[in-house]
């Protein structure tokens, strides 16, 4: 992984938003990156979509379960070769599974190339992602942030970070223009506000 280093993160929001910084020195980033962190795009993306509008505990226990079924050939070719049903069996919703199987057909139809996505600017790799039956806007932010390391990402449709910026600041409803322009003083290092705000709510995204 190539991150910033975390004094120099610091130093950044020690100027820029004094609240995130006292959530950051209580969090271990490299926790919350090496937890996640894969070198294989496809096993990634798919745990996203295993992940879609789930606890992270739950999540956790639905990807285990497949990861198990589908054994240590985890490649699009494999993947293909079962059925929705088996899916089913292990905790996957139908939608998911048929998610999971346009992933991996765009994949090895060469529709989508992962390994080139890593050259691409991040809307450039949002629209790639977004190519994918099931891949919305916060699943490829979370691919962004999470395999990608890319450190200027903010998900406004992570109803997580909507709460956090809520309790956080004390705001009962925040408004999107209010939430614009929290997270514009955080730039160029977004993701780091945005992983201060899961671990302030205790929800992190598994």
């Amino acid at each position: 992984m190539n991150l910033t280093d975390f004094k120099t993160i610091q130093k950044h929001f020690a100027g820029a938003d004094p609240k995130i910084l006292a959530v950051l020195k209580s969090v271990d980033l490299s926790k919350w990156f090496e937890k996640r962190h894969s070198d294989d795009h496809f096993f990634n993306l798919t745990r996203e979509i295993v992940s879609q509008q789930l606890a992270g505990k739950a999540a956790s226990a639905i990807f285990a379960r497949f990861e198990k079924l589908i054994g240590s050939k985890f490649t699009p070719e494999h993947v293909l070769k079962f059925s929705d049903q088996a899916f089913r069996d292990v905790g996957l919703s139908w939608a998911k599974a048929k998610y999971i199987k346009d992933l991996a057909a765009k994949v090895k139809e060469g529709t989508i190339k992962l390994t080139s996505l890593a050259e691409l600017a991040d809307e450039e790799v949002i629209t790639e992602l977004t190519k994918v039956k099931g891949i919305g806007r916060w699943t490829a932010e979370m691919f962004l942030l999470f395999t990608l390391h890319r450190e200027n990402i903010f998900s406004h449709g992570d109803l997580g970070l909507r709460n956090g910026i809520a309790k956080l600041y004390g705001l009962k409803k925040p408004s999107e223009t209010a939430i614009k322009r929290i997270v514009s003083r955080w730039s160029p290092f977004k993701s780091y506000g945005s992983i201060a705000l899961w671990h302030h709510l205790d929800n992190r995204p598994e």
